[in-house]
């Protein structure tokens, strides 16, 4: 593993990066910019998926609607009434 700038970047190999993944995926998620190599060799860039963040409530305010009858009995269970 090497280490560069105040932990803003981070190299693995791949053996190492197995064995390390849910640290990696921690480092990533806090800003660390991941890079797995073989050899020493840089092969891939981790990075974290955009919109990954606090959800807000009531974003969906006025797309989701019941229809009146939602809670009616339905026919099909007639006999167990």
């Amino acid at each position: 593993m090497t280490i560069v700038a105040e932990k803003r970047y981070a190299q693995y190999n791949i053996a190492d990066a197995k064995s390390r993944l849910s640290s990696i995926v921690r480092e990533t998620l806090a800003g660390v910019e991941v890079v797995i190599a073989k050899d020493n060799k840089p092969l891939v860039t981790l990075v974290p998926v955009k919109g990954h963040g606090r959800r807000t409530p009531g974003s969906a305010k006025g797309q989701v609607t019941m229809a009146p009858d939602f809670d009616a009995p339905l026919d099909d269970f007639a006999g167990y009434r």
